[in-house]
């Protein structure tokens, strides 16, 4: 039995001196209630889930680079809050590369837009959009690039470094 015992103070008076006794306190009834309201809030609360993000990563064998139609692929150069995108190789792109701002909504109709068009002139084979940060890109950039991934159900995407001509595309459409 649990008790709060407290040390009683002599009280003196002229005659004689009286020992009052301190009153005892039960606490087992409160201990109880507080083992139960923990039990309680451990059983019904609910925990975060983590969140994960599903990444394949090469072998690192030595195998021979695959050949990739270039009209299926999209490339996303991201700097601090924008992106500039073109559509095949750097060389010769199929499409003028354009600067967007990276969280309007005309980079997701962008990705829709190609989603729909490409398997229509690839033989039903679907895009791969390369993600590439510059330098001064944040996490945060990336962060939103991959949603975007996810928004608009792009099952092919990978995340790579940037070229410096890459580089040079960005400083140039300042």
């Amino acid at each position: 039995m649990a008790e709060l015992n407290q040390k009683s103070a002599p009280v003196t008076t002229k005659q004689h001196r009286v020992r009052r006794q301190a009153p005892k306190v039960d606490l087992t009834a409160m201990v109880d209630l507080a083992f139960l309201l923990i039990t309680f809030f451990m059983l019904t609360t609910s925990l975060n889930k983590p969140n994960s993000l599903d990444v394949a990563m090469p072998d690192n064998g030595n195998e021979k680079p695959v050949e990739i139609d270039e009209r299926r692929i999209i490339s996303l150069l991201l700097a601090e809050n924008e992106v500039t995108w073109y559509h095949g190789n750097l060389d010769q792109p199929l499409s003028k590369p354009q600067k967007i701002e990276l969280e309007s909504p005309e980079l997701r109709a962008i990705l829709l837009k190609l989603k729909r068009a490409i398997p229509l002139t690839t033989d039903g084979k679907d895009m791969i959009v390369l993600i590439k940060p510059n330098k001064d890109a944040r996490t945060k950039d990336i962060i939103h690039a991959l949603d975007e991934m996810q928004i608009t159900d792009t099952k092919r995407y990978m995340i790579s470094k940037i070229s410096s001509r890459e580089s040079d595309l960005i400083a140039s459409l300042k």
